[in-house]
């Protein structure tokens, strides 16, 4: 028996080394490229940047690893759950007696697997809030200056200039990015952090407003603005944006982020601004509108004011009574002063009679006695600051008397020389001063025609400076028994 097993076989001895050497010869030779399709398991990315995974089916599952280079270069994201179609080189790692799969290229196995990724990441970002309804800002009406994400050289930017151009010109900042590739995501991102960094007011004007557009396509091209990173981007700007990808059946993850979606990019610039001639039109209207109330709200307030001014009594009757009372109390007024003099004198004459010498000598001794014995207690300081304080009241009062007396006596004389003028004025004097006479009979009759003065027994002509008497009874007797003939011309006066 032991004979038996020390006798060497025909079989080959190969060290651990050798054969995991011949191992991977054979599998690298055998599947040297190959294409798999699978479910992405278990997905760890350290810290070197290489991607380790598993790709599994029902039945097995093959470890597969994607290098640092090669995961910075793939349109998609391994993650956990994904049907994807991968392809590389099968090869296998002797420090572990494991194979593994080095993947090249990863796509996703079918547009059912593109979309259900596309709708676990949605539910994943809107978990976080990213999509809530009060993260949204509203857009300004008429922004200074649009921030437009976009390719420089795309129809979608001429469209929306000219757009822009015919509703209403702004000022267009545009940051040309990729809008499809591996490189869209990134640069649509720093596009939209880019318009957000910059300073109001600085050289370069910050915008009030973005648009990121795109055309139509397929899920695959529209891809770059599914990324996280173009999403959270769109969900941080502190600018408002609208989101204008594809047609309006195509919906893409920055849709929800945006704060508002345009279904193409023409109508995202129909959303950006109004319609310039339409809104001069709807000014005037409104100008023409406010005139119109406004007018009518004058005419209603005139006719309201028209209609209360007649219900309002007339100033001159306002004042009727007042005058009145006004003109009852001047009456009045001379006729108080006349009765409170009086009885102030009266009582002044009450006063001045009880103030007999014998009576105040009395009060006098008797107050000397009673200062006397109250020396102790009483200061004349006071008494005396009472009699000059009294001395004072009664000067003041005699004044007053006087001065109202005087002003009694006044009114009266200026009347008096008031009705003299006027008496002298309206006299017949004046008019004799002026070189008139008047002309009266014997008995004293003034004369006012020829035939009264020729009937007249006598004339008496009276001048300014004296009267003469004509006529009348004969003179005396000269001595020669004739009365003398008056000189024709005393006849003649007229």
């Amino acid at each position: 028996m032991s004979l038996i097993e020390d006798e060497p076989g025909n079989t080959p001895e190969f060290t651990v080394s050798e054969l995991s050497g011949a191992v991977k010869r054979t599998i690298e030779g055998e599947f040297g490229f190959v294409r798999v399709r699978g479910e992405l398991g278990r997905v760890t990315v350290p810290r070197s940047g290489h991607v380790y995974l598993d790709l599994k089916d029902d039945r097995s599952v093959i470890s597969g690893i994607i290098w640092k280079g090669v995961a910075g270069k793939l349109e998609m994201r391994p993650e956990e759950g994904m049907e994807v179609i991968v392809t590389g080189r099968m090869t296998t790692f002797p420090g572990q007696s494991k194979y593994q799969i080095v993947i090249e290229d990863m796509r996703p196995a079918g547009l059912g697997a593109l979309m259900a990724m596309l709708e676990k990441r949605r539910a994943a970002l809107q978990a976080e809030g990213l999509f809530d309804a009060s993260r949204k800002q509203a857009i300004p009406y008429l922004p200074e200056v649009i921030g437009v994400v976009t390719s420089p050289s795309g129809a979608v930017i001429r469209d929306i200039l000219h757009r822009l151009r015919d509703r209403f010109p702004r000022k267009v900042l545009i940051w040309p990015v990729a809008v499809q590739g591996k490189a869209s995501a990134g640069e649509v991102a720093r596009g939209i952090e880019g318009f957000n960094k910059l300073s109001p007011g600085g050289a370069l004007p910050r915008p009030d407003l973005i648009i990121v557009a795109r055309g139509g396509g397929s899920v695959e091209d529209l891809w770059g603005f599914n990324e996280e990173i173009v999403v959270r981007a769109a969900a941080a700007s502190q600018i408002p944006l609208i989101s204008a990808v594809g047609h309006e059946t195509d919906t893409t993850l920055i849709d929800h982020a945006a704060d508002r979606r345009a279904p193409t990019p023409s109508a995202a610039a129909e959303m950006a601004v109004p319609v310039r001639m339409e809104l001069l039109a709807w000014v005037d209207q409104a100008g023409g509108r406010m005139t119109g109330a406004l007018a009518q709200r004058i005419d209603a307030r005139g006719q309201r004011l028209r209609d209360l001014a007649r219900a309002l009594p007339r100033a001159d009757t306002l004042l009727d009574y007042p005058r009145q009372r006004l003109d009852l109390l001047a009456d009045r007024l001379p006729r108080a002063l006349i009765r409170g003099t009086e009885q102030r004198r009266v009582a002044l004459s009450d006063a001045a009679g009880a103030l007999r010498p014998s009576l105040l000598g009395r009060t006098l001794s008797q107050a000397r006695e009673s200062l006397g014995r109250r020396t102790d207690r009483l200061s004349i300081r006071p008494i005396q600051r009472e009699i000059v304080q009294g001395r004072d009241r009664l000067d003041t009062l005699t004044r007053r008397l006087e001065e109202a007396g005087e002003r009694r006596i006044e009114a009266p004389s200026q009347a008096l020389g008031s009705l003299s003028r006027l008496l002298e004025t309206l006299s017949y004097k004046g008019t004799l001063a002026r070189g008139y006479a008047v002309v009266r009979s014997g008995e004293g009759h003034v004369l006012a025609s020829k035939a009264e003065a020729r009937d007249a027994a006598g004339l008496e002509i009276e001048f300014a400076d004296g009267k003469l008497a004509l006529g009348g009874s004969a003179p005396k007797s000269s001595g020669k028994g004739k009365a003398a003939k008056p000189k024709p011309e005393q006849g003649s006066l007229f």
